[in-house]
């Protein structure tokens, strides 16, 4: 709608002395803006044509409302029994399941891969057999490495028996035995190729990755990883033959903040919950990191979590919420916290029904608080009942503790709202916020 404010036409009539005398003229909109009082005059005649459609909508809505008969509040005096709960007490934090065991192998001798016995996806246990290399040229080793121990140990033998007690028979001595020394170690070398030449699973798992085939040639490499480090150890590799996750053990790492990670220590119970899971799974902290991670300026300190038993359908990179409980008590008298009244001097009570039905106020004195309970530490006894008054707002279309939107609300043909004007979202309208010019309606 758009307001024009216009001088009115005016009728000149001569008079006396050739003087013009103008009849019915209405003052131009620039002398009335001119004037102090002429602003205020504008201002409030174009306000007031600007919110007519918004009174338009106000007044239909209000009438709706009034006919659906507005909200009601209905009290209601309703009971609880004084009875004992678990109180607990608690840190939560968000991370992902990940396989506790996660291997990395590889020979720790050098040949001829003879053969590969698993495949990607491949289930094994432990101190199964996962590749073999060819032996000839560890076999040599092993022969020649006892051989040279045999020698040196007859050569030991041979000192001791021409030892006279001189300094130089005992010196011939220390230096054989010296050399068997050597010769055993080598020997012990060869013999550890030779056990290495057949590759094991260190843990029981799935085979992730084989980067091993037949016809390859090995060198002497490392098993590691989270668990690794088994028998098969030996120098360094860049990409390992095999890599196993194990399907029987799980951990979360959740980080938990400066002002919380006092509270946790190792041993406390865990309750893991997600979207992924069936059921609720447990578990216990087994670590708490030593040094903080900083992210977006928080402090957090990371806390391992070892989950416990080995429930099913479990997988890496599961998100779950860790519940880190690191106090719990049973026995705690409670009541629900909506039964408390608390006076200006901070005394607390409760309105304890007697067997004639008639309610006593009683004052109590308070503990924790847990969720919609509270914990009672004098006053009251198990098996007791309590009274309170329970408030209930409703609508015509639902109801509830805060109550719940009505009808909605269709804004009529031909109502725009003025440029600039946008409606209020919310309890403005009865229904719900306007979308589209129509109001949700209620639940």
């Amino acid at each position: 709608m758009t307001t024009t404010l216009a001088a009115a036409e005016s009728t000149e009539v001569e008079g006396p002395g050739n003087r013009t005398r103008r009849r019915g003229r209405v003052p131009r909109l620039s002398r009335i803006w001119s004037r102090p009082l002429g602003k205020a005059i504008v201002l409030v005649v174009a306000l007031a044509v600007l919110a007519a459609p918004a009174a338009t909508v106000w007044l239909v809505m209000r009438g709706q409302t009034a006919a659906s008969g507005g909200p009601e509040i209905t009290s209601t005096k309703v009971t609880a029994t004084v009875a004992t709960s678990t109180f607990q007490k608690s840190v939560t934090g968000t991370g992902t399941l990940a396989p506790t065991v996660q291997d990395s192998l590889s020979f720790g001798a050098s040949g001829t891969v003879t053969a590969v016995d698993v495949a990607v996806g491949d289930t094994v246990a432990a101190g199964q057999v996962l590749a073999t290399i060819d032996t000839l040229q560890l076999d040599a080793a092993a022969a020649a490495a006892k051989a040279t121990l045999a020698t040196a140990q007859a050569q030991l033998a041979s000192a001791q028996a021409d030892d006279d007690g001189s300094d130089a028979a005992d010196a011939q001595v220390a230096s054989r035995q010296a050399a068997v020394d050597v010769a055993q170690a080598s020997d012990d070398a060869a013999q550890a190729d030779l056990a290495d030449a057949t590759l094991t699973a260190t843990h029981a798992g799935l085979v992730t990755a084989v980067n091993v085939t037949v016809g390859d040639t090995v060198g002497g490499g490392s098993s590691g990883g989270i668990g690794g480090n088994g028998a098969n150890a030996a120098a360094d590799t860049s990409t390992a033959a095999f890599e196993i996750v194990g399907t029987d053990a799980w951990e979360v790492t959740v980080n938990v903040g400066e002002n919380d990670v006092a509270d946790i220590a190792a041993g406390n119970q865990v309750e893991l919950t997600g979207d992924s899971l069936a059921d609720t799974v447990f578990g216990t902290v087994t670590s708490v990191a030593l040094l903080p991670t900083t992210s977006s300026g928080a402090v957090s300190y990371p806390v391992t979590i070892a989950v416990t038993g080995t429930p099913e359908g479990l997988h890496d990179g599961v998100s779950v919420t860790a519940t880190i409980i690191y106090e719990r008590r049973s026995d705690v008298l409670a009541v629900p916290s909506a039964a408390v009244t608390t006076a200006d001097d901070g005394t607390t009570t409760v309105d304890v029904v007697g067997d004639d039905g008639a309610t006593t106020p009683t004052t109590v004195t308070l503990g924790d608080r847990n969720g919609q309970d509270v914990e009672v530490t004098d006053g009251l006894s198990a098996g007791q009942t309590v009274q309170y008054t329970q408030t209930t707002i409703s609508r015509a279309g639902g109801t509830g503790q805060r109550g719940q939107s009505g009808q909605g609300f269709q804004i009529p043909d031909g109502v725009r709202f003025p440029e600039g004007f946008t409606p209020p979202d919310g309890t403005g309208f009865p229904g719900g916020a306007v979308q589209g010019g129509t109001r949700g309606g209620g639940q």
